[in-house]
């Protein structure tokens, strides 16, 4: 049996949103708009609009051309395009969002999350009220690790199937790419870069891979049972400070002081913290699983911060003092 109703088409092309949110509006107001009327509004040629109503048919949008009225109309009098659906707040919101992702700019996800946005927020450009806040609410740039595409497919696909990856990898202490076997649980991103979080079998342990230093991967046929604890978030006791595979728990106190006080009160670094306000500043006690990472954490404050505990941690800040001591006597 024969049918002529083409099959739904699954998007519309970008360029035609703005025109078509128009279109929607104007023939969801009832007043059997013709095609030259809203070509005159909008500043398009008939012939666009002629293609953009068919674009819309091509959704399964119920319109039809009354003769009497000369105009368009919905054959089911409450339809509307689905992405209108939304409230403006809501729209505001997504559109605003725009502005967050510039953080995964150089990753596979920015053109297609982008994409996605534009197309749910299109009626805020239809009104032409989505410009406003582009210069006033700003993400700034960070420095950001690109990703290549293969990379990033390869490496979704293992997630998803459970599946053992191979690949080279130039370590931060490597002179040069050394091969690895991991059996991926997460992708991870932290500071500008992504990072692939998982179990090593060389090292038999848990450890973080930096996509833009990986080449020659390979997804191995061989599948992997996913662990109950593979989870990122659990291993590091309730800490916030980026990306790092420790395994051992600490309890770390430090002391900071003059503007750090107020940059560290701001922030809820750990599930645990405390701070204790003292004479000449405040003391923080947290536990954590990320020493190198507190430990830059405390470096980056300069003269505005003490470690206290563990001895480790202390060890490690006066070494750091004694080094850069000897850099500054030899310059």
């Amino acid at each position: 049996m024969k049918t002529d109703k083409k099959p739904a088409r699954a998007s519309i092309p970008r360029l035609a949103l703005k025109r078509i949110v128009f279109i929607d509006r104007e023939i969801a107001s009832g007043r059997y708009p013709s095609a030259g009327e809203m070509a005159e509004k909008y500043g398009a040629s008939i012939a666009t609009i002629y293609r953009d109503i068919e674009l819309m048919k091509d959704i399964n949008a119920p319109i039809d051309y009354d003769a009497f009225h000369r105009g368009w109309y919905y054959t089911k009098p409450n339809y509307r395009i689905p992405f209108s659906f939304s409230g403006a707040e809501n729209l505001l919101a997504l559109n605003m969002a725009k502005n967050i992702f510039a953080i995964y700019k150089d990753t596979p996800i920015y053109d297609a999350a982008n994409n996605l946005l534009d197309t749910i927020t299109a009626p805020l450009a239809a009104d032409g009220n989505s410009d406003w806040y582009e210069n006033r609410i700003v993400v700034p740039q960070t420095p950001t690790a690109p990703v290549q595409t293969d990379v990033w497919n390869l490496i979704t696909k293992a997630l998803r199937e459970n599946r053992i990856l191979t690949f080279e990898y130039l370590g931060a202490n490597d002179d040069d790419f050394k091969p690895r076997r991991v059996r991926p649980y997460q992708l991870l991103f932290d500071t500008g870069v992504w990072y692939l979080y998982g179990y090593a079998e060389e090292r038999k342990g848990l450890r973080v891979f930096s996509l833009c230093r990986m080449k020659n991967l390979n997804l191995t046929r061989e599948p992997f049972t996913l662990p109950n604890d593979f989870d990122y978030r659990t291993n590091t006791k309730g800490s916030y400070f980026g990306v790092f595979s420790g395994q051992k728990k600490y309890r770390f106190k430090i002391a900071f002081y003059d503007h750090s006080v107020v940059w560290v009160k701001d922030r809820q670094w750990a599930d645990d913290q405390k701070i204790t306000e003292t004479d000449d500043g405040i003391i923080i006690s947290f536990t954590s699983t990320l020493f190198e990472k507190v430990a830059e954490w405390v470096m980056s404050r300069g003269c505005n911060a003490r470690p206290l505990e563990p001895e480790l941690l202390v060890n490690y800040w006066f070494n750091q003092i004694n080094q850069m001591k000897k850099m500054a006597r030899e310059k």
